[in-house]
């Protein structure tokens, strides 16, 4: 065996050690990676969730004005669009009495409402300038666009389990309300059913 043969096979070797330890570290890398994705995920999230409204208000806090009926759309949001308030003046601050509501149990032919309340937790006027839903199945009502400071609007999210066949399923649905509060454009609220395959 020559000496060339030898340093090859060496050469080789070292190669395959690398190339074994690469692959070693591979999943460490890849799951590191995830896990500091999703934490910046979190971060970037809870930073500009909606404040949590309070759910006691009387009935003369409640806004009504101009109407809004939501929708499923499938255009996304143009930030462009949002009418914000200058930067050095006053903000609304939007608050959602519950960013998550679960049905439970519905048959398959049922149709279910629940109220959240949309509260100005801010010192400017709080506009609601767009809100749609994430399926055809999935409506909301507004009482009002526009919440004074320290008001709120009544949000009517309506689920039809038999608009679709989803029978023996679980299912969540979502509304997304775009609006003026500069740290919270994009306010999500969901829902979940079980959706019953026999009545």
């Amino acid at each position: 065996m020559s000496v060339s043969d030898t340093t090859s096979k060496k050469e080789f070797r070292e190669r395959a050690r690398k190339q074994r330890q690469r692959q070693k570290l591979l999943p460490l890398v890849i799951v590191t990676a995830g896990v500091l994705l999703i934490g910046a995920s979190l971060y970037w999230m809870v930073g500009r969730a909606p404040a949590k409204a309070v759910a006691d208000y009387q009935p003369e806090d409640v806004v009504y004005g101009t109407k809004l009926h939501a929708t499923h759309e499938m255009e996304p949001t143009d930030m462009n669009s949002i009418p914000f308030l200058a930067t050095d003046g006053p903000q609304p601050k939007i608050a959602i009495s519950e960013s998550f509501f679960n049905f439970g149990s519905l048959g398959p032919k049922d149709v279910a409402t629940h109220d959240f309340v949309i509260a100005n937790q801010g010192a400017a006027p709080l506009t609601i300038s767009r809100a749609y839903t994430t399926c055809g199945c999935t409506s909301a009502d507004f009482t009002a666009t526009v919440i004074p400071p320290g008001k709120v609007a009544i949000m009517t999210l309506t689920f039809d389990a038999g608009f679709h066949d989803v029978s023996g399923q679980t299912v969540r649905r979502g509304v997304i309300i775009e609006n003026n509060d500069p740290n919270s454009p994009t306010a999500e609220i969901w829902t979940q059913a079980t959706v019953r395959a026999e009545p």
